[in-house]
């Protein structure tokens, strides 16, 4: 089988007045189906410009992203959005629930993009929630439920859709100990025993350590 992910000669830059500033520079990665990597390195070193990259939110300035047989580099940015809600799910540092939202109308509102039907929707999105553990919380607000409630409800939202990768900015920066605990041990299931490939940016070894492989990043270059 080849890699899930393939990243090829990739460089990236962005354009500030008449300066070129180079954030990656010969970027050659494989991350394979199932696995769990980890990229750690100092700010500013371009370890979420890549993680952005792979997920299809950005788009490099020369070189070759593959995920599965899809080159994201000849998508356009609609076609990007459809690949972007069918294949990847996203786990932020700061969890971006909607506070009007209850969990379970967090978790279903991605899906609005998939050909799910309603009642599909509600199915996905009762699962992923109860996955994990919090099917007693669906009609709870963001505001009454804890810092690790709450990323936990973000995670059931990555995974609702079940997509091939998912990727996670920093997923235990706003947390205590005690609660990043129990998310990198949700995570560290969601790997395990459902077999997802899973995408972290992390400045915290403690959450490197979970991962099957740590990648550095220094200065838009992997070492």
């Amino acid at each position: 089988m080849p890699p899930l992910i393939q990243v090829h000669d990739l460089f990236k830059s962005y354009q500030r007045d008449s300066l070129e500033i180079p954030v990656l520079r010969n970027i050659n990665l494989e991350i394979n189906e199932g696995e769990f990597v980890a990229f750690m390195g100092p700010s500013g070193s371009g370890k979420t410009t890549l993680l952005n990259l792979i997920a299809g939110i950005d788009k490099p300035t020369s070189g070759k992203i593959l995920i599965a047989d899809t080159d994201l580099t000849e998508l356009n940015e609609s076609d990007l959005a459809v690949w972007r809600s069918r294949n990847v799910g996203f786990i932020f540092q700061f969890y971006n629930l909607i506070p009007v939202l209850t969990a379970l109308e967090n978790v279903e509102l991605p899906l609005i993009l998939t050909p799910l039907s309603k009642k599909e929707r509600r199915a996905h999105a009762e699962m992923a929630l109860s996955v994990v553990g919090l099917a007693e919380r669906l009609d709870h607000y963001p505001r009454q439920l804890s810092g690790g409630q709450e990323q936990r409800v973000a995670i059931a939202r990555a995974i609702a859709s079940d997509p091939a990768i998912l990727v996670a900015d920093e997923p235990t920066g706003d947390l205590d100990r005690v609660a990043a605990e129990q998310v990198l041990d949700l995570m560290h299931g969601l790997h395990a025993e459902l077999y997802k490939t899973i995408v972290m940016v992390t400045h915290d070894p403690v959450a490197a350590a979970r991962a099957d492989r740590i990648r550095h990043l220094d200065k838009g270059a992997l070492l």
